[in-house]
Parts: C-alpha cells; sequence; structure tokens
C-alpha cells in the first residue's frame, strides 16, 4: 500500500517483508502452523492479514511485526483474503466452502 513494503506468504508458514527499493528482506512473521497461502494489507497498510492450512487468519502490525489477533471460523484452509474499503471488515474465503466477514 505504501509502495515500499512487499509481503510475500511460504509453504513453511511464514511471511516475509521486504524492502521493494533495496529487495532485502525486512523481517519474517511467525505465527501459523501451516502452509501460508492468502495475505492482504489493509487499505493504511499498517494491518496484514494472513490465512493459512492451519485455518486460523492472523493480523499483524506491521509496524511493530508483532501479531496483534487470531481469527477462528473456518474449519479449513484460508485462500482468499480482501479488506473491505474503509478497513472495517475483513472478507475470508476457505475451502471449506464459506466466506467470512469479519468486523
Amino acid at each position: 500500500p505504501n509502495g515500499q513494503t512487499l509481503a510475500s506468504a511460504s509453504a513453511d508458514g511464514t511471511i516475509k517483508l521486504w524492502d521493494i527499493s533495496t529487495a532485502q528482506e525486512i523481517t519474517t512473521l511467525n505465527g501459523h502452523n501451516g502452509c501460508v497461502y492468502a495475505i492482504a494489507f489493509d487499505r493504511s497498510g499498517k494491518i496484514l492479514a494472513s490465512g493459512s492450512a492451519d485455518t486460523t487468519i492472523k493480523l499483524w502490525d506491521v509496524d511493530t511485526t508483532q501479531e496483534i489477533g487470531t481469527l477462528n471460523g473456518h474449519s479449513d484452509t484460508i485462500h482468499a483474503l480482501a479488506f473491505g474499503p474503509n478497513n472495517r471488515t475483513l472478507a475470508s474465503g476457505s475451502f471449506d466452502n464459506t466466506i467470512k466477514i469479519w468486523r
């Protein structure tokens, strides 16, 4: 969102943040117990959501790189995430054949 940071999801359950201008890794976010299939920045770029085969959605503070929350409710892998335009909602899609809207 700020044009300076890229996030990548990994099969090892981590998310890496990258500095686009230097192509250097900034940090690795650890917290999932399964492959991370979906990631999304909120509109401000301050919050990153990640969805995993462990059926959880993690919320991360991009500035501090700390996990700030976990959303539970799916029974299978999360494969899609998107923040709403006002940052008040997060949509998640799962292989459990559901879409959830989180507020």
